[in-house]
C-alpha cells in the first residue's frame, strides 16, 4: 500500500501537525490502495501563511516569467503523464485507457489553453484611445484556496492552478480526499517546474477539516470550489465573514433535446456521453428529451445502446466504463434507481445491483428510464452515475420549458439538423453551455453554469480573468 503522509509547504514536503490516518480505497476491489494524512488547522494555518508570505514577490513577478514557469509544467507533466493515468485509476476507478486520454489529456489540455491565452492578455492596458492618462491594471486576488473534486481531478486541479499562477496568485490546494494521489504527483511537478516556495501549496483534508478552514480562514482572499451544489452552498456562508471571492462550479442536470431531424448518430452519441466516466460528470446530458414522433424509436435504440455498454476494473485496457468511486456513491445511486421504479418511470435496461459477474468492486449496471416526467425525483436530483431518464415532448416550446424547469444550469444540448432552431434554443436554455450536434467547445472556451451550478467561468481568458482584480488609474504619466 502507498504511503503519502505529508503536505507540500513552503516548497517542500512536511509532516503534518495535526493530521490523522484516512485510507483511500479502490474502488475497482474496494480494498485500500494508499493511506495519506488528513491535515487540521495547524496544518491548513502553516499552508495559508507560506502563500501569504509568497504573494507579493510573486505578484510582481513579470507575467512572462509566470507564463514561462507554466510551460516548464506543461513539459513535465506530458513527460509523466503514465503516472498520473495510474494514479487516477486507482484512486478513483477510470478505465487505465480512459485515464490516459481523457483524465490526463484533460490537464494537458487546459495548461496549454491558459499559456497560449495569457500570451495575448494584456495585464495592463488604457482605457481607451481618448483617455491617455487613464489606465487598467490587472492584479492578482490574492491567496487563494484551490478546493477540487474526484470526479475529473486533473481537470480541475490544472483549471485552477494553471489561472492562478498565471494571474499572480499564491494558493493552497486541497484536493478530494478520495482522489489525493494524482495532486501530490502534480504537486511534485510544481516543485521540479521550479514555483517559488509558497506560491503552491497543498494540504490534504476532508471538506469538513481543511475545506471549512480555508474557506474561513481570514488570511484567504478567494475560494475556488468545483464540487456539489451543497458543500457550494455550506462554502459559501463560511465565506461571508470575511467577504472573500467565491467561485462556484457546481452541480448540474443537462438536458438534451432531440429533435425528429436530429442525425442518425445522435441517440448512440448521447447515450455514449452520458456513460463516460460512469455517468460521474456534472455536465452530463442525463434528462434526455425527444420529440414525440421519434419518442418510442429512440427509447428502444437508447436501451439497446446501454445495454451493450460493458462495465470493469479501472485496470482493465480497453473500451469500458470502470466502477463509481466509494461505497456511499454506489448506495446513493441505487436509492435513486428504486425511486425511479417506485416513482413509475419505466426501466428499460439495467437497474439495481452490480452488473453480472462483479460481485466486488463499485459497480453499477448501465441504467435507462423512459416514461420520465419532470416531476420525479430522477428528474431533478443529480444522480452522478451511469443512469439517463428519457422523457417525451411534443413542441419545442414545450421542450424549452422542461429544459429550464431546474435548479440547475450547467450545460445544456441540442440535436438538430435545423440551423435556425438551434441557434434560438442556445439563446432560450438557461445554462452557462450550450453544446448541440456533438460539436464540443474550441480551446479556450469558458466552462461554467448558472443558477446553482454556481458562478465564475474557467478556462481560456475568462478563467484567468476570474483570479484578478481589476485596478482603475488615473494621472498615469507616459512611459
Amino acid at each position: 500500500m502507498i504511503e503519502k503522509r505529508q503536505f507540500y509547504i513552503n516548497g517542500a514536503w512536511v509532516d503534518a501537525v495535526d493530521g490523522r490516518d484516512y485510507h483511500v480505497i479502490d474502488p475497482s476491489t474496494e480494498d485500500p490502495c494508499a493511506v495519506i494524512s488528513l491535515g487540521g488547522q495547524a496544518d491548513t494555518d502553516a499552508a495559508v501563511a507560506a502563500a501569504k508570505s509568497a504573494f507579493p514577490a510573486w505578484m510582481a513577478t513579470p507575467p512572462a516569467e509566470r507564463i514561462a514557469l507554466v510551460e516548464k509544467l506543461l513539459e513535465i507533466y506530458k513527460s509523466r503523464g503514465e503516472e498520473m493515468a495510474q494514479a487516477i485509476s486507482v484512486e478513483m476507478g477510470a478505465p487505465i485507457d480512459m485515464s490516459r486520454s481523457s483524465q490526463v489529456g484533460a490537464g494537458t489540455w487546459h495548461l496549454q489553453n491558459f499559456i497560449d491565452a495569457a500570451k495575448g492578455f494584456e495585464f495592463d492596458r488604457p482605457l481607451n484611445d481618448h483617455s491617455p492618462k487613464d489606465r487598467i491594471l490587472y492584479e492578482a486576488v490574492g491567496v487563494c484556496a484551490l478546493i477540487t473534486p474526484w470526479n475529473w481531478p486533473m481537470n480541475q486541479v490544472t483549471l485552477k492552478v494553471g489561472a492562478a499562477a498565471i494571474a499572480g496568485c499564491t494558493m493552497v490546494l486541497k484536493p478530494s480526499e478520495e482522489s489525493p494521489l494524482d495532486a501530490m504527483l502534480f504537486a511534485e511537478m510544481m516543485h521540479e517546474a521550479g514555483f517559488p516556495p509558497g506560491v503552491f501549496n497543498l494540504v490534504n483534508g476532508d471538506g469538513a477539516g481543511v475545506g471549512s478552514q480555508l474557506s474561513a480562514h481570514e488570511d484567504i482572499d478567494m475560494v475556488s470550489f468545483t464540487g456539489s451544489s451543497r458543500a457550494g452552498k455550506l462554502i459559501s456562508k463560511s465565506a461571508a465573514d470575511t467577504l472573500k471571492r467565491v467561485h462556484l462550479e457546481l452541480g448540474g442536470k443537462g438536458a438534451n433535446l432531440i429533435f425528429a431531424d436530429a442525425d442518425e448518430k445522435a441517440v448512440k452519441r448521447s447515450v455514449m456521453h452520458m456513460m463516460q466516466n460512469t455517468g460521474q460528470s456534472c455536465n452530463a446530458p442525463s434528462r434526455m428529451m425527444v420529440e414525440a414522433p421519434i419518442y418510442d424509436r429512440v427509447v428502444e435504440e437508447a436501451g439497446e445502446i446501454a445495454s451493450k455498454v460493458s462495465v470493469g476494473p479501472a485496470s482493465a485496457e480497453g473500451r469500458h466504463i470502470g466502477p463509481v468511486v466509494n461505497a456511499t456513491q454506489w448506495q446513493k445511486i441505487q436509492d435513486l434507481i428504486q425511486q425511479g421504479i417506485d416513482e413509475g418511470a419505466r426501466l428499460v435496461t439495467g437497474g439495481l445491483g452490480r452488473p453480472e459477474g462483479l460481485n466486488k468492486g463499485f459497480y453499477v449496471r448501465p441504467t435507462v428510464f423512459a416514461d420520465v416526467t419532470n416531476d420525479m425525483t430522477i428528474a431533478r436530483e443529480e444522480i452522478f452515475g451511469p443512469v439517463l431518464s428519457i422523457m417525451k415532448f411534443d413542441t419545442e416550446e414545450d421542450a424549452v420549458r422542461i429544459a429550464n424547469d431546474t435548479v440547475y444550469g450547467l450545460t445544456n444540448y441540442v440535436q438538430s439538423e435545423d440551423g435556425a432552431r438551434r441557434n434560438r434554443l442556445a439563446r432560450q436554455l438557461r445554462s452557462g453551455m450550450v453544446e448541440m450536434n456533438g460539436v464540443g467547445r474550441s480551446a479556450g472556451s469558458p466552462f461554467g453554469g448558472m443558477k446553482q451550478s454556481g458562478n465564475g467561468r474557467e478556462g481560456g481568458v475568462w478563467g484567468i480573468e476570474d483570479f484578478l482584480e481589476v485596478k482603475a488609474v488615473s494621472g498615469w504619466a507616459a512611459e
